[in-house]
């Protein structure tokens, strides 16, 4: 029996195991976090991904965990509408997915379908790699060496195991854009809506339903680097209300639930992963480590899901571990290019920095929201989730 050693256990981690296991491979998950993580905001399930959820007999529960977000509304200053769009109804439509869930509890999903055979191992992390003839050679922060048949790298978009095998190869685009996120507690005004407030300034407020009874926050706004996402939570607080200084209501609001409770709170530059190859030997690089396309993308649980069920299956499908790798690049490389392609101006574009700016945004979302453009189908925030053919690898079932 052929094995694997996946490190990270998110959804591309979890749903390559899920597919390997299927396939009749030992697998070993490794995850630095003592447990599986417990935060994380809202993520759509989309296209492929669904497809993908489906097929691990999923969709009825990842339904019944929704966020129930009836869709995405723009407000002014004052709270005012400004224009709405409504949930999709479909596998991709809508800047909210008919499938939305908070992260931790899709992975919580993933996770219980796991079989007891698949091997997790918290609390460790990889500290050297070799490969020699057919076997991948790890050494781990706990624990003796082990050798495996493929090792797959399932990490986050600064991945220090990707950067330890593949060093000088990754390339980080950088957006220009900070966000910052948190659960904070839930008020009678609160209603089911995404509202996002542009608050000029390349600023932006929003909050968002949630399914445990508390509402998620996110500021979000356009700075050049300046190392934020490395300092601790009170001094990212701390800058954040430097930003905001200005604006009261939701944005006060939420600073000062979030200094009371750091809880999910965490904060992120936005960026892209890019990568030349996403395979060397026997290791395979999927999900954020290998091809993050950013948060505002809408696209990284979709090519998360997707790169996790192709891997396995094309590791399933070949004998040889080179034609497997070559054909999950080859089939992957279409649908990632597709989902890091951006919008004109994006993140610039949705968040303007002066008030002219901002009234001519509010003006392109009543003319996108209104019946004429609805009715000749428009796409503006439907990402291309279904760019891609999904392999069936026939589905087998092993023990």
């Amino acid at each position: 029996m052929q094995t694997a050693l996946i490190s990270g256990a998110g959804v591309a981690g979890t749903a390559a195991a899920y597919w390997l296991d299927r396939f009749g491979w030992r697998v070993t998950m490794l995850e630095r976090a003592e447990t599986l993580r417990t935060t994380g905001q809202n993520v759509d399930v989309r296209g492929a991904g669904r497809d993908v959820i489906r097929r691990m007999g999923l969709d009825d529960r990842i339904a019944a965990s929704g966020t129930g977000e009836v869709g995405t509304r723009f407000v002014d200053a004052r709270g005012r509408t400004v224009a709405e769009f409504p949930a999709g109804t479909g596998d991709s439509d809508g800047a909210t997915a008919e499938r939305e869930i908070l992260r931790a509890q899709l992975v919580a999903a993933l996770d219980d379908v796991l079989p007891d055979r698949v091997e997790h191992r918290f609390g460790d992390a990889i500290t050297a790699v070799g490969q020699h003839g057919d076997r991948v050679e790890v050494t781990f922060q706990h624990g003796r060496p082990q050798s495996f048949d493929i090792l797959v790298i399932a990490e986050g978009i600064r991945s220090d195991t990707r950067d330890l095998v593949l060093p000088g190869r990754v390339h980080i685009r950088d957006l220009g854009q900070y966000i910052a996120y948190g659960a904070i507690p839930r008020l009678d005004r609160d209603d089911r809506w995404w509202n996002w407030l542009p608050a000029g300034r390349g600023r932006a407020v929003m909050l968002r339903p949630d399914n445990l009874g508390t509402t998620r926050a996110s500021l979000a706004f356009l700075a050049p680097p300046e190392g934020l996402e490395r300092l601790e939570p009170d001094r990212q607080i701390a800058r954040l209300r430097e930003v905001f200084a200005d604006h009261p209501g939701p944005a006060r609001r939420i600073l000062d639930a979030l200094a009371g409770d750091h809880g999910d709170f965490y904060l992120d530059r936005v960026a892209q992963v890019r990568l030349p190859s996403w395979t060397s030997g026997r290791i395979a690089v999927v999900g954020d480590a290998a091809y993050c396309p950013s948060p505002i993308s809408g696209m990284g649980t979709s090519l998360a899901l997707t790169g996790g069920y192709i891997l396995a299956g094309e590791l399933a499908t070949w004998r040889d571990h080179r034609d497997a790798l070559r054909r999950y690049e080859e089939r992957m490389r279409p649908y990632v290019a597709k989902a890091q392609q951006l919008p004109p101006g994006a993140p610039r574009l949705a968040n303007p920095r002066t008030r002219a700016g901002v009234a001519l945004f509010n003006t392109g979302l009543r003319l996108a929201a209104s019946r004429p453009a609805r009715a000749l189908g428009g796409r503006l925030f439907t990402p291309p989730a279904e760019s891609i053919d999904l392999p069936d690898y026939g589905l087998i079932r092993h023990g």
